[in-house]
């Protein structure tokens, strides 16, 4: 797969996850105003943590990075084209998951001991714990409908249909955002007072469990039909004994593992993160510190996810015919494609964190943009150590080194849980979401070198001399076009630090494109390849269109 095409399938992908992220802001916005980043706020986030932590670990995982490689070489080798196997996955999965999620159910008061502040287990917010266990009950099955909505949507990637998968969420945001509305409408906003603190009464908890749930099953739904569009015909099978399924679960062991030590490292976070808010005073905590997460994702949800997605097969391909040099070259180009977007990205949005949180949180009450702000800029520099641990991964798994993937994943953990568990203990509450991404950051920089050096070493280079080259003009670019936000910045100081909504996307607005202006003139005339590529493409797209 050439470089363009490359580029061509991700505009697909991504511009289904550009679509999907905008529809997914407008709901964390509602759920903001609806319920605060206080405490109140969290008893909804942390419920809902489970769930969208096995979203997490299936979608860039389990499924994404053992079963897709396996599916393109049973539709290159089956006569059927990979049907039956993929048949037996997908009858396999939906019984364990179907298993797991009626465990789930069963088990949430314990399992939510493991996560939860000891305080929540005080006389005092019984009623928080109650309401906690209760959204946690409702939101569970989502577990199901998501696992099997990454199984589908990986069988469509391998068959080449990459934009259902990113197009499927925004039907699940349009029904939560629909959900949200209604609970506004009947409950109002938590504003910033006394409420802020309180648990959830019965109504509110089915609403806001029961309507995020449908919203997953929408999700999946939506898949269902392109699955026969594509040439697939599910015919539920039970024979497992299938040598090449085994060899997949085999494959999994390590996937398994890995997924264990990364969700027992995050497990350690919301714990940590729920102690900011618990106390119900001005703490930061788990949504916070999620949410901010969301917005930091962007660039990797459209650019890294919908690239690597795009080039896994060719990976694959490349691994099985023992063209490691081809696959380091793939990785190595396409991670500096990733970073040409990335990279401005994690400079500039810690100039504009203040602005970015007034516009995304500062809607109802000024107080919540500034909760969030210091959590923003931290985050953007982050990004550029997550994007390429994420992208070296995808290397190994190609080749399905999972063991390996497994003691790197280690290193991250490790590292994440004892620079957050070393800062937040001598910090005021305040402090507490910031401090995670400190840890995030730290241990995804660990990570980074680790998964580089090695993968380096695996398949003989990555054109690590370009990437050097790249990153020294792109230092020089972004050095000057940081500058640029910031003088804008600080000329339109006089709005205030959280002025609303609009002042702050006029401020943040204006101070970002002064900066991708530089980024853009200064990549031309230091001939930084990645960036202007990215620029022909899609004005070559625009003319078309």
């Amino acid at each position: 797969m050439s470089e363009q095409r490359i580029l061509a399938s991700s505009a697909v992908m991504a511009a289904g996850t550009v679509f999907s992220r905008a529809s997914g802001y407008v709901r964390a916005t509602l759920l903001v105003v609806a319920l605060g980043s206080g405490l109140r706020g969290d008893l909804f986030a942390i419920a809902n943590t489970l769930p969208n932590m096995v979203y997490i670990l299936l979608a860039g995982g389990i499924f994404n990075a053992v079963l897709v490689p396996q599916l393109v070489r049973r539709i290159k080798e089956d006569a059927d084209g990979g049907d039956a196997y993929a048949s037996r996955v997908i009858t396999l999965s939906a019984l364990f998951l179907g298993a797991v999620t009626t465990l789930l159910v069963v088990a949430a008061p314990l399992l939510l001991q493991l996560y939860l502040d000891d305080r929540y287990l005080d006389p005092d917010r019984v009623t928080q714990l109650e309401t906690i266990v209760d959204l946690t009950r409702w939101c569970l099955p989502q577990v199901f409908f998501y696992g099997m909505y990454v199984l589908v949507g990986q069988v469509l990637n391998a068959r080449g249909r990459f934009g259902p998968m990113m197009w499927a969420p925004i039907a699940n945001n349009v029904l939560s955002v629909l959900m949200l509305v209604a609970y506004l409408v009947f409950f109002g906003p938590t504003g910033d007072g006394a409420a802020r603190a309180e648990a959830l009464g019965r109504n509110q908890e089915v609403l806001l469990g029961l309507g995020s749930t449908i919203g997953i099953v929408a999700q999946l739904l939506v898949l269902v039909p392109y699955l026969r569009s594509s040439g697939f015909t599910y015919r539920p099978r039970f024979d497992f004994r299938d040598p090449e399924l085994r060899r997949t679960l085999s494959l999994g062991v390590w996937t398994v593992l890995f997924v264990i030590v990364t969700q027992a490292a995050y497990l350690v976070v919301v714990k940590l993160a729920s102690g900011g808010t618990v106390d119900g005073g001005k703490g930061t905590g788990y949504l916070v510190y999620s949410n901010s997460l969301l917005i930091m994702m962007v660039p990797h949800a459209i650019v890294t996810v919908s690239l690597a997605t795009a080039i896994l097969p060719r990976l694959s391909a490349f691994a099985h015919e023992g063209r490691l040099a081809d696959l380091g070259s793939t990785v190595g180009s396409t991670l500096r494609t990733a970073l040409a977007l990335v990279l401005p990205f994690a400079v500039l949005l810690p100039i504009t964190a203040g602005d970015v949180a007034g516009f995304a949180f500062g809607w109802d009450n000024p107080r919540e943009a500034a909760a969030f702000a210091p959590t923003l800029a931290l985050f953007g520099p982050g990004l550029v150590f997550f994007t390429v641990h994420y992208f070296m991964l995808r290397g190994f798994y190609a080749m399905e080194m999972t063991r390996l993937v497994f003691f790197i994943q280690v290193a991250v953990s490790l590292t994440n849980v004892a620079v957050a568990t070393a800062l937040l203990p001598v910090l005021p509450p305040e402090r507490t979401a910031p401090m995670l991404v400190v840890a995030y950051l730290t241990s995804y920089a660990v990570g980074a070198v680790v998964s580089f050096v090695l993968l380096r070493r695996t398949v003989g280079g990555l054109e690590t001399p370009r990437l050097l080259r790249f990153l020294v003009r792109m230092a020089l670019v972004l050095a000057v076009a940081g500058t640029a936000a910031w003088l804008v910045e600080r000329s339109l100081a006089g709005l205030g630090d959280y002025p609303g909504p609009f002042p702050s996307l006029l401020r943040g607005g204006l101070s970002a494109a002064a900066g991708m202006v530089v980024v853009l003139v200064g990549a031309r005339l230091l001939r930084v390849r990645e960036v202007t590529s990215l620029v022909d493409t899609a004005a070559a797209r625009l003319r078309r269109g």
